[in-house]
């Protein structure tokens, strides 16, 4: 039996999806050839990346609205440079709330000044910062969607004239947001979407070309624009999967639908750890991500019986960041809420052991 995979990433992904790329491993498309040995220029591929391309804008509701989307490789990790390079002319705004904003600002200190508006780290990175400004002489405000390692989530985006960039990383396609809001989306596929090695970039053409540097080719998103995210061989095998995921995702009514079932886990489980006395929450409540559920065992002389019934009832990936500890359940859009049931029972049973 499949266990119930609470991983923060490579993350969970649908059964059916596996099931597709695994058979496409052995024969795509019914041409008796891997996925994995045909030619990333083939006219097969090449209807594989347009459409993971037209479903990323489409599911996003970006259609018609001057966005592009690319899968590229190097992570959210590169895209804190790429970001720097193509925008960052003179000076940005960042907001810093954990672990990957902190490297996206380290990152673009190296090409321009950094206004950091505003931070969490005097607690922790356990809040969101609020009330903060975006000073209106920046090239770009860059923000953090959801914060994998501490979760917490922004559940509000600052109303700013100048270009806002964010990495959506460990929440895209989980909830609906204005995204036109934003002028650069970027995600690791590995957290929401599809395995690791690939990217997507979700782009506002008219905020590029607007930096008086040099960029080399492969930094430069207008030079992957133009070869249609086809510049150097992609990630073949993570970008099918990608596609096959956000068809599943279509096909269950889109982010609306998603939305409804991610809002019945976080609500499932963020009720048990507040109700039971054996567990506490890490973050404040109302920054709390309905991703990434952070918490720990109020007596840690349970650790060991709680972690053996968690083995045995088959829940997989439910321990902390080792710069948090404790306990982190990611409940990304492919986990069942019968899955956060079985861990809910689980912390139940405890209780009923311990006392």
């Amino acid at each position: 039996m499949k266990k119930h995979n609470f991983s923060a990433g490579p993350c969970i992904l649908p059964q059916e999806v596996l099931q597709k790329a695994s058979e496409a491993v052995l024969n795509f498309n019914n041409d008796n050839l891997s996925l994995l040995e045909i030619s990333h220029r083939s006219k097969p591929f090449v209807n594989v990346m347009e459409n993971a391309r037209s479903l990323a804008i489409e599911l996003l509701g970006l259609e018609g609205k001057g966005y592009k989307a690319l899968f590229l490789q190097g992570g959210a990790s590169m895209q804190f440079l790429m970001c720097a390079y193509n925008l960052l002319d003179k000076k940005a705004a960042y907001l810093n709330t954990g672990t990957w904003s902190d490297k996206a600002i380290k990152e673009a200190k190296l090409l321009g000044e950094v206004v950091e508006v505003g931070s969490s780290k005097d607690q922790g990175f356990t809040y969101i910062p609020k009330g903060y400004e975006i000073p209106s002489d920046v090239n770009y405000f860059h923000c953090t969607s959801n914060n994998t390692i501490f979760g917490t989530q922004m559940k509000s985006f600052p109303e700013t004239d100048v270009p806002m960039i964010c990495d959506m990383s460990s929440d895209i396609f989980s909830r609906q947001l204005d995204f036109s809001k934003f002028d650069l989306i970027y995600a690791g596929a590995q957290k929401n979407m599809g395995p690791a090695g690939t990217t997507l970039i979700v782009i506002k053409e008219d905020v590029l070309g607007k930096v008086n540097r040099a960029i080399p080719s492969m930094l430069d998103y207008k030079v992957h624009l133009s070869k249609d995210s086809m510049f150097n061989t992609p990630a073949v095998f993570p970008i099918y999967v990608s596609m096959l995921t956000l068809e599943w995702l279509k096909n269950l009514g889109g982010i609306p639908a998603i939305e409804k079932i991610n809002e019945q886990k976080a609500a499932l489980l963020y009720t048990e750890i507040d109700r039971n006395p054996l567990f506490k929450g890490f973050v404040a409540t109302e920054d709390r991500s309905n991703m990434n559920a952070t918490f720990a065992l109020t007596n840690e002389s349970l650790k060991e019986t709680f972690e053996s019934m968690l083995t045995e009832a088959g829940i997989n990936g439910l321990n902390g960041h080792r710069s948090v500890g404790g306990y982190r359940a990611s409940m990304y859009n492919a986990l069942p809420l019968e899955s956060v049931q079985v861990l809910v029972n689980v912390m139940q049973s405890l209780e009923k052991k311990a006392y």
